[in-house]
């Protein structure tokens, strides 16, 4: 304890030079070093520049009282922040106690105080002090923790993409955007060529390279932060283009296609001899009474023409065409 007691950092406030040295005193023998300020006006500036644990706090200042002082040191911290404040005071009523507790106030000693009750005090704030940055650390790490679980719960875990749960709601939200703002919105979707064959003939570790490689081309493909790409399910993937008409969406796909088509990797079983992929455009300006998936419909209609034209290619069809 009395090792741990020589990091703790209490700052006194005393009006009184007498009262001041004394208390000081007894914080002295219990190893600590104790700041010191006579006002109100250099006890916020000393919380300010050492943050102490713990603030014996007089009432009665000759600039102001340890109540405003006490909520100027409540204002100042930090969430992940907090300081034991005891108030020293002459004043025993209960609405005196009362205001205390309700300014940031954790405790009262009594004047005159005595070494046995400040030391007792101090210890006892110290050990509070300490639970409650155990508890705050506690607290961050289960933080952590969740959003971890949160993006794991929106991720696919073999590409790192958003899976289809995060596209849903995605999709929900960014429809409800567009239609807020009276802008168009796109729907890219995408499907490796040839993939069970591909891995049929390579086995199931290489689709998943595959796979990742080609999920690596459409995270980089996408023009903007606020652009969702998402995997579908087994070799599909999808784009939510928010803001985004038939021309940029139509560009968005042709450029995926293309940067693809560039990996060259090798797949025997494919007409062109490498990976490749067929990609379906579909946008629209939404409105009350269209819906996202007529929208995700078309899209999809638009990726089985291309596949059913030769693959490689981008096929664009407006919302709601079969």
């Amino acid at each position: 304890m009395a090792k741990r007691l020589a990091k703790l950092k209490v700052l006194v406030v005393e009006d009184s030079k007498v009262a001041l040295k004394a208390i000081c005193g007894y914080i002295e023998d219990m190893g600590v070093r104790p700041l010191k300020a006579i006002d109100g006006q250099t006890a916020i500036e000393v919380y300010t520049r050492e943050r102490p644990d713990i603030v014996l706090l007089d009432i009665i200042l000759p600039d102001t009282n340890g109540y405003e002082v006490a909520k100027e040191i409540r204002r100042l911290q930090g969430k992940d922040e907090w300081t034991a404040i005891i108030f020293l005071s002459v004043m025993s009523k209960d609405e005196d106690l009362a205001r205390g507790i309700e300014v940031g106030g954790d405790d009262y000693i009594m004047k005159p105080v005595g070494s046995v009750v400040v030391q007792a005090k101090v210890r006892a704030m110290y050990r509070l002090v300490q639970m409650q940055r155990a508890l705050v650390k506690l607290a961050g790490q289960l933080n952590d923790a969740n959003q971890e679980l949160q993006r794991l719960s929106m991720t696919d875990g073999l590409t790192g993409l958003a899976n289809r749960r995060m596209f849903d709601e995605s999709l929900a939200r960014e429809w409800r955007r567009c239609l807020r703002h009276k802008k168009p919105m796109s729907i890219v979707m995408l499907d490796v060529d040839w993939f069970k064959k591909y891995n049929d003939r390579y086995g199931h570790q290489d689709g998943d390279e595959c796979l990742r490689a080609v999920a690596g081309e459409l995270a980089r493909s996408a023009p903007r932060p606020s652009d969702l790409v998402a995997r579908y399910g087994g070799e599909e993937f999808v784009m939510i283009l928010g803001d985004t008409g038939q021309d940029g969406a139509t560009w968005v796909a042709s450029r995926i296609r293309q940067h693809v088509d560039a990996l060259q990797l090798p797949h025997k079983d494919s007409s062109f001899g490498h990976v490749t992929v067929s990609c379906g455009v579909s946008s629209v300006m939404p409105r009350n009474d269209l819906t996202v998936d007529a929208l995700v419909k078309s899209a999809d209609n638009a990726l089985f023409l291309s596949k059913n034209q030769g693959r490689n290619i981008v096929t664009y069809l407006d919302y709601g065409q079969i």
